[in-house]
């Protein structure tokens, strides 16, 4: 796209140098993507005349053909950094049909003129000299903001140089080059096994899989994804499958000018994708100037079938989901019938299992030994994976209750890998269960500084600190984790207890009935709600939710630590007794929190009470 010298413009309080190729707000410099930078060019020299989305595909698309969302998420880009509010249509007006037109006024530096659509009414004969007086005048001040600005931005730049080397990167879910080919299994496949490549030597900080998974849209923007993941740099790229061959492009792009470091283009046989991801790896790795250890290059399996269930199995596992939990298992069962020593793929399916007990309305004896099983498969295949002691000592702390040997596992994760969300996260899940408040928290800030836009890892912290005792605070962070994803039931679930802790009966209620909307086959919601009716005086809403469970436990299982709440809650001490006992012996994984949750406060004197508090070792 061809410039001018000097081609400066200012409207509100941006200016728009295309020289340069830059914008500043303020004294700020605006990150912008090339496209999206030509985009604003287009319609900034057009301002207040409507350019049709043909003229702008061309101008901006010269040489390429793409379709129109491509221009869409530019504009969608541009209100962004410009600061449009929802609805108010302060900068690009979209003509429905047409195109879309500039709104503010323009005017160029050092012609002193203004939008074109103001300049065809006025004379530019009278006071001519007394005009380029001012326009030279003016250029002087624009020139000494831009000095003044160059200077400010440079002293708060986080790098205070665009050469500064990059410490912290996102590798985004690669996306398909045609749409309708998605295979989203694989495109996060791609991403997690270049996170664990790339994020292995210790001198890049890489985020998780748990964090950039959020990031899967195929409108979504990288720079806009990487100043939310607070990183330096984004790795993007492109997937194209067609018959036995895949096609990657992909992308460096540093976050704060949108400045591309590296692309390249990759070809190969699927059957050699482990090769292609090395070879992407390597080439991202000298544009960082890094060197991935050698333990980040080791291949989990050589078997690419193999590789492309485990992707599949690992996108449905973690929707956290009791159908996708389902789903996941068949995955990962195909993949080990594969590579029966594919240690990862028993990890995968040791996690499937534990979804489907801890977040579903089963029987733990029916799942957990499975899932003990695969656990104990992955640490024999590889004792030096991280993630399958972590998987072994969440098992061990969920159903065998072995407090002792939990730990151990849980510390080897860590020690594997100090930067392990999962494995921080669940070690803290024990020090909590165990009373050890003040070390669940240290570990669930670390975590979250690791991966701090991970769903789980938010919602676990604001339960711990309700459990601790803090339910000001558990309400303050549950809150701004919903921000992230209101739906998510169980960030629903844990602020739901902290309002009735705090007698916020009305909040409570909307937010139970939240987690019950997204997750109806679950009783959680309601034994929560029977003990929230109670405490607000709400008898007969109490007793309708009870009935309710009690109907529901006599057509499936229904866990008996949540009967055990609802009976509590409307004081019938015998029935929650015996539903605690029952919940012992059938090994109900909620049973973990028995010592720390506030709603059994009025049992913990009893002795048949504390006769389970002595039998789980609590």
């Amino acid at each position: 796209m061809s410039s001018e010298h000097n081609e400066l413009y200012e409207f509100d309080n941006f200016r728009l140098d295309v020289s340069e190729r830059t914008v500043w707000r303020d004294g700020e410099r605006i990150p912008l993507s090339e496209k999206a930078f030509d985009t604003l060019c287009v319609l900034v020299r057009q301002a207040n005349h409507l350019v049709s989305k043909d003229a702008l595909l061309s101008e901006v698309w010269a040489d390429t053909i793409v379709e129109e969302n491509n221009l869409d998420k530019n504009i969608s880009l541009l209100r962004q950094v410009l600061g449009e509010r929802e609805g108010k249509g302060k900068f690009i007006e979209t003509v429905r049909g047409h195109g879309f037109r500039f709104v503010p006024t323009v005017t160029r530096i050092g012609e002193n003129t203004v939008a074109p659509s103001d300049t065809r009414d006025v004379d530019p004969a009278p006071n001519r000299p007394k005009r380029r007086r001012a326009s030279f005048a003016l250029v002087l001040v624009v020139l000494a903001v831009a000095i003044g600005s160059l200077f400010l931005w440079r002293q708060r730049s986080p790098d205070n140089s665009a050469t500064a080397p990059i410490t912290s990167l996102a590798i985004l879910p690669f996306k398909p080059l045609i749409a309708s080919d998605r295979d989203e299994g694989l495109e996060l496949g791609m991403a997690d096994t270049l996170i664990s490549t790339l994020g292995s030597g210790g001198e890049l900080e890489v985020r998780p899989l748990s964090s950039i998974r959020r990031f899967t849209s195929l409108e979504q923007d990288s720079l806009s994804a990487g100043r939310e993941l607070n990183v330096e740099a984004v790795l993007e790229g492109t997937i194209q499958t067609s018959g036995e061959r895949i096609r990657i492009t992909a992308r460096l792009v540093r976050v704060f000018d949108g400045k591309q470091l590296w692309t390249g283009q990759f070809d190969e046989k699927f059957t050699d994708i482990f090769d292609l991801q090395d070879a992407i790896s390597e080439k991202v790795a000298a544009a960082l100037n890094i060197v991935p250890s050698v333990a980040g290059r080791r291949r989990a399996t050589e078997s690419a079938a193999a590789y492309q269930l485990y992707t599949k199995g690992r996108f449905h596992v973690l929707k956290a989901l009791k159908p996708d939990a389902e789903t996941a298992v068949s995955y990962f069962q195909k993949a080990i019938e594969i590579d029966p020593r594919y240690a990862l793929a028993y990890v995968g399916l040791a996690d499937a299992y534990r979804g489907l007990t801890v977040g579903g309305e089963v029987n733990s004896a029916e799942y957990m030994p499975r899932a003990r099983a695969a656990a104990l498969k992955a640490v024999e295949l590889d004792g030096t994976l991280a993630e399958a002691h972590a998987s072994l000592g969440h098992i061990l702390f969920w159903f065998d209750w072995n407090w002792p040997d939990a730990e151990a596992h849980y510390k080897k994760a860590v020690e594997l890998n100090p930067r392990s969300p999962d494995a921080l996260q669940f070690y803290a899940h024990l020090l909590c269960a165990t009373g050890r408040h003040a070390e669940a928290l240290d570990k669930m800030r670390l975590a979250r500084e690791i991966d701090p836009v991970n769903l789980r890892v938010n919602a676990i912290e604001g339960m711990i600190l309700l459990y601790s005792g803090d339910a000001d605070k558990a309400i303050t962070h549950l809150r701004k984790a919903l921000e992230l994803d209101p739906s998510y039931r169980p960030a629903n679930m844990f602020l739901a207890r902290a309002y009735t802790a705090k007698e916020k009966f009305a909040e409570s209620i909307a937010a139970s009935a939240k987690a019950r909307e997204v997750s109806p086959e679950s009783t959680e919601p309601i034994a929560y709600s029977v003990y929230t009716f109670s405490r607000s005086g709400m008898n007969l809403e109490a007793r309708a939710a009870l009935a309710e469970i009690e109907r529901l436990s006599k057509l499936h299982y229904v866990p008996p630590y949540n009967l055990a709440l609802a009976y509590n809650a409307l004081d019938e001490r015998e029935k929650a007794l015996e539903c605690l006992e029952r919940a012992l012996a059938d090994k109900d994984v909620r049973m973990v929190f028995l010592g720390v949750e506030p709603n059994w406060q009025n049992l913990r004197t009893d002795s048949r009470f504390t006769a389970l508090m002595r039998k789980m070792n609590l």
